[in-house]
C-alpha cells in the first residue's frame, strides 16, 4: 500500500473520530468505575439475568440521545436553559441541584475505587506488601485532572477521552473473551426477570443508572451546542448517537460477562472494590486481571474529568452564558469537585456502595428531566415542522414510564438497602 493511500486512510479514520466526538466523550463518562462496579455486581450476584435491564436502558438512551439533540439542533438552545424559561426557575433549580449532588457523590466513589484497585494490584510489587497508598494515587490524579481542566480547551479534552476509552475498551473486551461465560446464560438474560433477593432493585437501578441518568441528556444538549451542529447534521448526529450507545453497551456487557464468567460461577459476591481485583486473580490469572485494572483505571480517570467539567457547564447553561472553563469561578468550583474525590481515600468507607448509591441517585430526576424536553418538542412554537410526531410521542411515553418505574424501583433498592 503506497504512503498516500496510507495518508488518506488515517485521514478518513481522523475525520470519522471528530465527528463522533460529542458520543465519545458521553461514552468516557458514562462507563465509569460507577458502570463497571454497578455491572461487576450484577454480574457476581446474578450471573447474565440482568442482561436485558442494560439492552433495555441502551435502547432509550439512544432514544433520549437523539431527542435532546434533536431540540438543540432545531431550537440552537440547550436543554437547563430551556427548562428555565419554560417552566421557571424552581423547577429547573430543583434539577440542576439533583444532578450537581449525584455527580458529586460519584466523584467520591470513583476515586475510591480507582485508589483501591491500584493499591490491591500494586502489593505484589511493593516491598511492604501494602500497595500504593491511596492517598498517593488519589492525590497524583486529582493533580493531573486539574492540569488538564486548567487548559480549557476542548479538543484537548475530547483527545484525551478518545484515549482513555479506547484502552479501556481493549482491556474489557480482552478480559472478556478470556472469561466468557456460557452463550446458553447470556441469551437466557435477555428475557426480563428480577432475582428474588432484595438488593437486586438497587442493583437494577443503579444499572439503569448509570446508563440512563438524566445528566447524560443534559450534557448531550450542551455537546451538540458546543459543536456546532445544525439541522444539515441531523444525520451525522444520529450515527455520532448509534456508535456511542453500541460502544456503551458493549463495554458494560464486557465487564458483567467478566463477574459472571468467573465470580458468579463460584458463588462470590462484589462488596468492596478490591474484591474485583482480589476474587478475579486466583480464578481468571494474572493477565486478565492486570488488563482489567488497566480497563478500571482507564474507565476512573474518562468519567472523572467530565464529572469535573460538567459543573460548570451546568451552571453556564442554566444562566445561558459562555462556557468558558478558564473562568475564575469555573476553576474554582472544578477545584472544588476534584477535592472531593480525596474523600474516600482520606476517611474511609465503601466505594462500591457510595457509587450503586449515586447510580440510583441519579435515575430519580430522569424522569422529570425526559418529561419536560417531551413538552418542549411538542411545541410548534418552538420546533415549527420538526416538532415531536405521534410515532415520536409512543416512542418517548414508553421511555418515559420505563424511566418512572426504575425511579421507584431504586427509591424502593436505596430504602431496602
Amino acid at each position: 500500500m503506497s504512503c498516500v493511500n496510507m495518508k488518506n486512510i488515517i485521514k478518513k479514520i481522523a475525520l470519522f473520530w471528530a465527528t463522533i466526538a460529542p458520543g465519545i466523550f458521553l461514552v468516557g463518562y458514562n462507563i465509569g468505575t460507577g458502570s463497571i462496579t454497578t455491572m461487576a455486581s450484577a454480574g457476581a450476584s446474578y450471573g447474565m439475568t440482568l442482561t436485558w435491564a442494560l439492552a433495555l436502558s441502551c435502547l432509550f438512551t439512544y432514544v433520549l440521545i437523539i431527542a435532546f439533540s434533536r431540540y438543540t439542533i432545531i431550537t440552537g438552545k440547550t436543554a437547563l436553559f430551556s427548562f428555565k424559561n419554560n417552566f421557571g426557575r424552581g423547577v429547573t433549580i430543583f434539577i440542576l441541584f439533583s444532578l450537581l449532588i449525584s455527580e458529586i457523590v460519584s466523584c467520591m466513589g470513583v476515586m475510591g475505587v480507582v485508589a483501591q484497585v491500584i493499591q490491591e494490584w500494586s502489593r505484589p510489587i511493593t516491598h511492604d506488601g501494602e500497595g500504593v497508598n491511596m492517598i498517593v494515587v488519589a492525590g497524583v490524579i486529582c493533580v493531573l485532572l486539574y492540569y488538564i481542566f486548567w487548559q480549557g480547551k476542548q479538543a484537548l479534552f475530547e483527545k484525551i477521552l478518545s484515549l482513555f476509552v479506547f484502552v479501556m475498551g481493549v482491556c474489557f473486551l480482552a478480559t472478556m473473551f478470556i472469561v466468557m461465560p456460557e452463550p446458553a446464560s447470556i441469551l437466557k438474560g435477555l428475557v426480563p426477570t428480577l432475582p428474588n433477593h432484595p438488593n437486586a432493585f438497587l442493583i437494577v437501578a443503579g444499572m439503569v443508572g448509570t446508563t440512563m441518568g438524566g445528566v447524560l441528556y443534559v450534557v448531550r444538549s450542551i455537546l451538540i451546542s458546543e459543536k456546532g451542529w445544525h439541522i444539515e447534521d441531523m444525520k451525522l448526529q444520529k450515527r455520532d448517537a448509534a456508535v456511542s450507545v453500541s460502544i456503551m453497551f458493549l463495554l458494560s456487557f464486557a465487564v458483567m460477562a467478566c463477574a459472571a464468567g468467573t465470580m458468579f460461577t463460584k458463588g462470590l459476591t462484589v462488596d468492596n472494590a478490591i474484591d474485583m481485583v482480589k476474587l478475579m486473580e486466583p480464578l481468571a490469572g494474572q493477565l486478565a486481571v492486570s488488563m482489567f485494572v488497566a480497563g478500571i483505571v482507564c474507565a476512573g480517570v474518562s468519567s472523572l474529568f467530565p464529572i469535573i467539567v460538567l459543573g460548570p457547564w451546568l451552571i453556564s447553561d442554566f444562566l445561558g452564558i459562555d462556557r468558558d472553563l478558564t473562568k475564575r469561578w469555573a476553576r474554582v468550583m472544578a477545584l472544588a469537585t476534584t477535592l472531593c474525590g480525596l474523600v474516600v481515600p482520606v476517611f474511609g468507607g465503601s466505594p462500591v456502595f457510595v457509587m450503586i448509591f449515586s447510580q440510583s441517585l441519579a435515575i430519580i430526576s430522569t424522569p422529570l428531566v425526559i418529561a419536560l424536553m417531551i413538552i418542549l418538542l411538542n411545541k410548534k412554537l418552538l420546533m415549527g415542522k420538526h416538532r415531536a410526531t405521534i410515532k415520536d410521542n409512543v416512542l418517548y411515553g414508553i421511555t418515559l414510564l420505563f424511566a418512572l418505574i426504575v425511579a421507584i424501583v431504586a427509591i424502593l433498592g436505596i430504602i431496602n438497602y
